[in-house]
C-alpha cells in the first residue's frame, strides 16, 4: 500500500519516508521421514523376500499404448464452483502438457499446464468470484499465476495427461466393474483423484473422466484432431510464463526504504526486507519471492521495477530493485533545474514467484521437443524444375546478325 512521501529539494537531501510492503498467500505439503535404530546387539539378518509383480491386464496395456502413441486428448466438461457452473475445455498432449480455457458466464480464464504445474491467466472478476482461499487476488489477476488448489480443484496433468492415465490403468483389475456411457459398455477404473471410463471393447477408448475434488468435474473425451493447433496455442502462452506469481506463498514484509534516490537522475532503489510467513516449516523446494515496486509523485507515475530470487533456508531476505525509467529521469531533471519541494512515494508488493524469467527457455524446449514428436513435419514443396529437368527453356530469338554483331 502507498506510504508517506519523500521530499526532494535542490541543494539538500530530501526527507525519505518508508512504505509498507504487502504479501501473498500459502499452501504446502510437508514430508516426514523416520529412521529406526537398534540397540547394542548385532541386528539379525533379514532376507528380503523377492516379490514378482503381476503383469498388467492385456486390455490396459492396449489402452495405454493407444493413449501414449496418439495425438493427445481433448476434454470438454462442466464443474460447479460455489454453486455456479464453469465450462472447461482443455487439450492435452501425450506427455500431459495442457492448454485451454475455463469459462464462467462472461468471464474466461486461460489455462496451461507444464512441468507438472497448472497456471491460469484471468481477470479480476474470475479471481474474485471463482477462486477461493486466496487473499489479495489483485496481485494475481491479469497475469499468469500458478493455479491454487481451489481452481480447478484437481491436478490437471496428473488426472488428465495420457501418460499419467496409462500408468494408472496398469493398476486396474482384469475385470473392472462396468456401466454404460452413451450406449457404449465401459469399464470403470477407479484411481486416486479420478474415475476413468474405458470402452470395454477393443481398442478400449477413453470415453469419460470423472475427476474428484471440490468442484467434481465430469469430462467427455476425444482424440485431438489437429495437434499442430494445440502447440500453436500452447507455445506463446508458455513463453509468457516468466515471473508468474505463486499464491501458495505468503510473506511478511518489513519497512520499505529508499537508496541512492536523492538528486540521482540515473534511478532510485527501493528496498524491502521480507520473511516467508507461510507455509511453516522447511522452505518448499524451488520457492521464489518477487518484489514489485512503483514510484510516483503527486499522482504522476515515475516508473516501476521488479526483482526476484530464491527464498533462502532461513526464510528471511532483503529485496531490492531500481527504477531507471525515462519518467524518473525526466522528473528528477526538472526537480534539479527548478528548486522547490518534490515529494515522491513508492508502492511495493512482495509475492511468491512460480516461474523465474530464466526458466522459460527450458520450458519452451520441452514444448518444442514434444511438438517435433507429435506433429507430422510439413511436406517440402518441390522446387520448380529448371530446363535441365524437362522444363522448356525460353524460346530463342532468330536474328540475321552474327553473334556479337551490331
Amino acid at each position: 500500500m502507498p506510504g508517506a512521501p519523500g521530499r526532494q529539494n535542490r541543494g539538500r537531501k530530501g526527507q525519505l519516508f518508508v512504505l509498507v510492503g504487502v504479501a501473498g498467500v500459502v499452501v504446502v505439503a510437508g514430508a516426514v521421514a523416520a529412521v529406526a535404530v537398534s540397540g547394542g546387539e548385532e541386528p539379525a539378518e533379514k532376507r528380503a523376500e523377492p516379490t514378482v509383480r503381476a503383469a498388467p491386464p492385456a486390455w490396459t496395456v492396449q489402452a495405454g499404448q493407444r493413449l501414449t502413441s496418439g495425438t493427445g486428448l481433448r476434454y470438454d466438461g462442466t464443474m460447479t464452483v460455489g454453486g455456479r457452473p464453469v465450462q472447461a475445455h482443455l487439450r492435452l498432449t501425450p506427455s500431459g502438457l495442457a492448454t485451454g480455457t475455463l469459462t464462467a458466464g462472461p468471464v474466461t480464464a486461460n489455462v496451461i499446464a507444464i512441468g507438472g504445474d497448472t497456471y491460469i491467466n484471468a481477470g479480476p472478476a474470475f479471481w474474485r468470484d471463482y477462486v477461493t482461499g486466496v487473499a489479495k487476488t489483485e496481485y494475481y489477476a491479469g497475469r499468469w499465476s500458478k493455479a491454487p488448489k481451489s481452481m480447478p480443484g484437481f491436478n490437471v496433468p496428473g488426472v488428465l495427461g495420457p501418460e499419467s492415465i496409462a500408468r494408472r490403468l496398469a493398476q486396474a483389475p482384469a475385470k473392472p466393474p462396468t456401466e454404460t456411457v452413451n450406449g457404449v459398455p465401459a469399464y470403470v477404473v477407479k484411481a486416486q483423484g479420478a474415475e476413468y471410463l474405458m470402452a470395454s471393447a477393443p481398442p478400449h477408448r477413453l470415453l469419460s473422466v470423472r475427476a474428484a475434488g471440490p468442484n467434481a468435474p465430469v469430462f467427455t473425451v476425444a482424440p485431438v484432431a489437429a495437434p499442430a493447433t494445440v502447440f500453436a496455442e500452447l507455445r506463446p502462452r508458455v513463453a509468457n510464463l516468466g515471473g508468474a506469481a505463486d499464491p501458495g506463498l505468503r510473506f511478511k514484509p518489513g519497512a520499505l526504504t529508499f537508496a541512492n534516490c536523492d538528486q540521482n537522475t540515473n534511478g532510485c532503489t527501493v528496498s524491502v526486507p521480507a520473511t516467508l510467513a507461510e507455509p511453516a516449516g522447511a522452505v518448499p523446494d524451488g520457492a521464489r519471492v518477487a518484489l514489485r515496486a512503483s514510484l510516483s509523485s503527486r499522482g504522476r507515475p515515475l516508473g516501476s521495477c521488479i526483482a526476484s530470487q530464491p527464498v533462502p533456508a532461513d526464510r528471511s531476505m532483503t529485496l531490492r530493485c531500481t527504477v531507471t525509467s525515462r519518467q524518473w529521469r525526466t522528473w528528477m531533471r526538472q526537480a534539479l533545474d527548478n528548486p522547490g519541494a518534490y515529494p515522491y512515494a513508492a508502492t511495493a508488493h512482495v509475492v511468491g514467484e512460480a516461474v523465474a524469467e530464466d526458466a522459460v527457455d527450458k520450458l519452451l524446449a520441452k514444448v518444442d521437443k514434444e511438438r517435433a514428436a507429435v506433429v507430422p513435419p510439413t511436406p517440402a514443396v518441390p522446387a520448380e524444375p529448371g530446363p535441365s529437368a524437362g522444363r522448356s527453356a525460353a524460346p530463342e530469338v532468330a536474328t540475321s546478325q552474327a553473334p556479337g554483331g551490331s
